[in-house]
């Protein structure tokens, strides 16, 4: 008994461990394509621009392949945004008079076009069109560093988890070879007295199912405890991992704990069954 609690803590553990590193991993893989999306040009149109050439604008903007998305901000918007006129310690209409602003819309480049080369072409689409006045664009410096960076952490989380999923396995492994390899001289007496391999396994199988159930678990408790942790004391501005993905996870770590148990307590079972007689006090 005090085996079976100390590998199911075990296996809880590593389970939770790797659930764990998959939430951090796959929301810092989401918080990259973010970061990835965050490519937005401002678009500034001439104040008597016509509505022909307004609409054109506007199709191509809607087009999905290259614009993920954009916001329309009238200059009368711009002006009564009160985080604008707080930048200036002076009364804007009366410094301004007439509105000397311009219409623009704040244009959400695509993915497939956030590179150097894609943001230059699109730049070169707009500008080509009637009544664009001006362009806003952010350094070309800033658009490669940023995604140099995503490209680096991404493959450096993708590798991380890639050996900690290898790591996780053969440290469960190792914990459940273990434990059936207390009970070899039992697994060798029921062969001994004519039990079947199917005999011999199904006891071995049912512990390890309920045993995968209770890790797993256990190791979704505790990761639930983290995201809400991890979720009350986020920093502002910071969006984490919906709440269908994390189910998701919690999902595969209860589903895992199960199957990881039930195939190799199955794997080393069967071992001992096949071995001689002769040959099971050498282990």
């Amino acid at each position: 008994m005090r085996s079976y609690i100390i590998s199911t803590i075990s296996v809880s553990l590593v389970l939770f461990m790797l659930g764990a590193v998959s939430y951090v991993t796959l929301s810092a893989l989401s918080a990259a394509q973010r970061l990835r999306e965050s490519v937005v040009v401002s678009v500034e149109v001439a104040n008597d621009i016509s509505e022909d050439s307004r609409r054109a604008l506007e199709t191509m903007l809607g087009d999905k392949s290259v614009c993920a998305g954009y916001e329309y901000l009238s200059k009368e918007a711009k002006i009564a945004d009160e985080a604008f006129r707080s930048q200036f310690e002076i009364d804007l209409d009366l410094l301004l008079g007439e509105n000397p602003l311009m219409d623009s819309y704040e244009v959400t480049i695509h993915t497939d076009y956030s590179t150097r080369e894609g943001v230059e072409m699109v730049v070169d689409i707009l500008r080509s069109m009637a009544g664009v006045e001006y362009i806003s664009v952010p350094p070309v410096e800033v658009v490669e560093s940023m995604h140099k960076t995503i490209s680096d952490v991404s493959i450096a989380l993708l590798i991380f988890m890639a050996v900690l999923l290898f790591i996780s396995l053969l440290l469960l492994s190792n914990t459940i070879r273990l434990v059936v390899y207390s009970k070899r001289y039992l697994i060798n007496t029921m062969k001994l007295v004519g039990a079947t391999k199917w005999y011999i396994m199904r006891p071995f199988l049912g512990t390890a199912l309920r045993q995968g159930l209770v890790a797993g678990l256990l190791a979704a408790a505790m990761l639930v405890g983290v995201v809400y942790g991890a979720e009350s004391y986020t920093i502002n501005g910071v969006e984490m991992l919906g709440h269908s993905t994390v189910g998701i996870i919690i999902s595969t770590v209860v589903a895992l704990g199960v199957v990881i148990t039930v195939l190799f307590s199955a794997f080393a079972v069967n071992k001992f069954v096949n071995m001689r007689s002769n040959k099971i006090h050498l282990y």
